[in-house]
């Protein structure tokens, strides 16, 4: 069975190297390496690109140089054009989230998506946008509507990645010690109790069973590593200690 191919990139008529470069980092950052590219205004292949990919280069090896857009779509079944402004053209509009999880819809039926974005300046036009099966609009501020063509790469590809890839959406590491464990957290709470209650902190008597309750649920809330645990219960020895020199 053939492995599904990730969409492609084409960028029409851009107009500068360090923007294709750019671009090429930003696909390759979430695994995106099929670029091609219309009628570049400064010509192929750009020195200036090639500085910008910095560890991207690849993509701009393999990119495929095509005169028309018509050319670099002619192989999709799926055609997805970024754009900022209304056409009048009557089309879906999708979210870069709703055209990724298309994207990867139409690519695991084992068809071919293409991604297409305009120039810098004033971005695709309407016959381009024409060819397209449906639109990618970002939710910018609508006053400032105008986003780098490297920054749009980034965001759609950043959303392929989301649909298709691991993305973890929280992370907590120890660092250098391990989790602590319920034990070790109930005898953190146990000397903390033992100790503030000599100190007469659960004052007064029918208000100290609900004092001690939030303070195990303080203790169960805090991610608490084995070290925290150990620095908690020597801050505690401490203070016991000056108030017994005192």
């Amino acid at each position: 069975m053939t492995e599904p191919v990730p969409p492609v990139f084409v960028l029409v008529r851009p107009q500068m190297g360090e923007n294709i470069g750019a671009a090429a980092r930003a696909m390759w950052n979430f695994g995106l390496d099929r670029m091609r590219i219309v009628a570049p205004r400064d010509g192929w292949p750009n020195e200036k690109a090639v500085a910008m990919a910095s560890g991207a280069g690849r993509l701009l090896d393999e990119a495929q140089l095509t005169e028309t857009m018509a050319e670099a779509v002619a192989d999709c079944t799926l055609v997805l054009a970024t754009t900022a402004r209304p056409r009048g053209l009557t089309k879906p509009v999708l979210s870069p989230e709703r055209a990724m999880a298309l994207a990867a819809e139409r690519i695991a039926a084992g068809e071919k998506v293409a991604v297409v974005f305009g120039p810098e300046r004033a971005g695709l036009e309407n016959e381009e946008i024409a060819r397209a099966n449906a639109i990618i609009s970002v939710p910018v501020n609508p006053v400032f509507a105008s986003l780098n063509l490297a920054q749009c790469v980034l965001l759609v590809a950043y959303e392929w990645m989301r649909r298709t890839g691991e993305v973890v959406h929280e992370l907590r590491e120890p660092g250098g010690s391990e989790w602590a464990n319920a034990e070790e957290i109930e005898k953190l709470g146990d000397h903390y109790e033992e100790r503030m209650a000599a100190a007469g902190f659960f004052f007064p008597d029918h208000k100290a069973e609900s004092m001690k309750l939030n303070l195990r649920n303080l203790w169960s809330r805090m991610p608490l590593t084995q070290a925290d645990v150990r620095m908690l219960h020597g801050v505690l020895r401490q203070m016991v200690r000056w108030k017994e020199r005192g």
